[in-house]
């Protein structure tokens, strides 16, 4: 289960970053499929049945019998630990007791010239869902034209193999806080950050709020955010009176002008219509939506959906809706997300959810008289899905760029057609195309990001592992200078090579410095999956570093993952 670790995650000394191996004990994958084949399914609604509300049946029995019959953890489980570069450390948030477990995947470029890239999982899925992902930030096909990175791809605490937070901490400040040590720990002195995930109709915006809480509050660390879509309004007056007035001005006149562009303007009168379009639909059902009730009681919904693996596909399948999916996925893509949580245990998900539903999306408080740089990609829309038949995504306000202006210094910005969807699975060339823009914006201003190029401590001190006594050694790293922060004005400096000291050569397995993944085509379609035991049981079967298969060996906390697909 991913809780807090206490005694467990004690034993992560100091800043020691350590490889994980995933193992998932037998028995969990044995109950998960008794569960699963002892499924009750709802009555089939009688004929002719409503086009207003979705219905799950001809999409669900299908992928039961997938889960079933078709679908391997141990499979995927394999993949992850071949091809997927994941590690662990223990971070002590302030104000919390012990140390907290972080999962993570770190993959690094084999590119000079590399730039280390934060990028944040869209809420609730995990890290693993996103590897598929790592070719393209790490390895572009022409690295001359296009920015690669250093890329590291954390779960959330709470998520995955990721410990929870206790639950009276405040949650999206000790993640940034987490996430900023994460990376100095990792030797990136400074970086960059990019949401992977539209924010303005996520869930409870949770990724949006972490990634914008370290821009505002971490600026010596992260030099800049990449956001999608965010959840922003337009200025009042109050607030900004010449923000306002020229937002007013654009309006009124209907011309591009003043930070406004013709696409803007055509935008947010497409969005007005789709409003419209929806209030005027007869007999228009009111959704039973979670967002309520998902805020207020977290612990109903976590036992509700902790003991059944197919109502938190339900679960999955809904939020895919939601996020107005265009196209399919793949069975296997699908079961995995969903084991991806159903392992460790939905509670973290549930409780991150609510922590964040019940704060409002205020002005955040910037630490620093300055504003952080930011580069924003929106989405004009499409008038036909927005008013096409049931069911429908949820309703997405467009977000002008020049409304981030208040909070952030927008360095650039770019307005892509159609809706969002799933961009990680429909549209992932989007996400990595923010990122670049905002690289390459912030390295003409800031020199410090071309400097960290070279960390000052070689990447995850390059572990290496002796699976016969699960020992970690680190190796001697070599430290090169980092530029000094008076220099942020001038043209950045080209990048050092990186020396990185060899381990030794007597140890059985050697974490390379760039991982077979991202040599490799993006993993596909695998299988994973994690069941949620007790903590006893966890203790028995989970053990930190590399275990055989069905050996009684997990790792600490061990999650599974698992993908369903067509």
């Amino acid at each position: 289960m991913a809780c807090a670790g206490g005694e467990q995650a004690a034993a992560f000394s100091g800043d020691d970053v350590w490889p994980y191996r995933i193992h998932m004990s037998s028995k969990y994958l044995e109950l998960t499929r008794r569960k699963l084949e002892l499924t009750r399914l709802p009555h089939k609604m009688p004929e002719p049945r409503s086009d207003e509300w979705w219905e799950p049946q001809p999409a669900v029995e299908p992928l039961l019998d997938f889960w079933l019959e078709r679908f391997s953890w141990r499979d995927q489980e394999r993949d992850f630990n071949a091809h997927v570069p994941q590690y662990r450390t223990a971070i002590k948030p302030a104000g919390s007791e012990s140390p907290v477990r972080l999962h993570f995947v770190h993959a690094r470029s084999p590119s000079a010239h590399a730039i280390p890239l934060l990028l944040i999982p869209p809420f609730p899925f995990t890290n693993l869902s996103l590897t598929h992902l790592i070719g393209l930030f790490t390895e572009p096909r022409d690295a001359a034209a296009d920015q690669p990175f250093h890329l590291v791809m954390p779960s959330l605490p709470g998520l995955g193999f990721s410990d929870a937070l206790p639950d009276k901490m405040p949650m999206i400040p000790s993640m940034a806080q987490m996430l900023d040590i994460l990376m100095r720990r990792l030797g990136y002195r400074f970086f960059l950050v990019s949401n992977s995930g539209p924010s303005a109709h996520a869930l409870a915006h949770v990724d949006w709020r972490v990634a914008s809480h370290l821009a505002l509050h971490h600026p010596d660390s992260c030099l800049g955010v990449h956001f999608l879509s965010p959840p922003l309004s337009p200025p009042q007056m109050r607030d900004s009176p010449l923000a306002w007035a020229k937002w007013k001005a654009a309006s009124i006149v209907r011309s591009p002008m003043l930070g406004y562009s013709r696409e803007d303007l055509d935008a947010l009168r497409g969005a007005e219509e789709s409003i419209r379009g929806r209030s005027r639909a007869p007999n228009a059902p009111t959704p039973l939506g979670l967002g309520t009730v998902g805020a207020s009681e977290p612990n109903t919904l976590a036992y509700a959906l902790c003991d059944s693996p197919l109502g938190l596909l339900l679960f999955f399948l809904m939020v895919l809706r939601i996020s107005g999916l265009r196209g399919s996925l793949p069975p296997a893509e699908v079961i995995k997300m969903t084991e991806l949580t159903w392992l460790p245990g939905p509670e973290g998900t549930m409780r991150l959810w609510a922590h964040s539903a019940s704060r409002g999306l205020g002005k955040q408080e910037n630490s620093r008289a300055s504003r952080p740089r930011a580069a924003i990609t929106v989405f004009l829309g499409d008038q036909e899905l927005a008013n096409g038949p049931r069911p429908r995504p949820a309703h997405r306000p467009y977000v002008c760029p020049a409304w981030a202006s208040q909070q952030y210094r927008v360095l650039a910005s770019s307005r892509v057609k159609g809706e969002p969807g799933l961009l990680v699975w429909e549209r992932p060339e989007v996400i990595a195309a923010g990122a670049r823009m905002l690289a390459k914006a912030v390295l003409a201003v800031d020199a410090r990001l071309g400097a960290a190029r070279a960390p000052s401590t070689v990447s995850l001190e390059r572990p290496v592992v002796d699976d016969a006594r699960n020992k970690v050694l680190s190796a001697e790293t070599t430290r090169t200078a980092t530029s000094d922060p008076e220099d942020a004005r001038r043209r950045p400096p080209q990048a050092a090579e990186e020396t990185i000291a060899k381990p030794l050569a007597s140890e059985a397995i050697t974490v390379p410095s760039t991982p077979d993944c991202a040599r490799r085509k993006p993993i596909v379609t695998t299988r994973e999956r994690r069941h949620a035991g007790t903590e006893r049981d966890e203790d028995a079967e989970e053990q930190s570093g590399g275990g055989s298969e069905e050996s009684g060996q997990g790792s600490p906390d061990t999650v599974i993952a698992v993908k369903v697909g067509p």
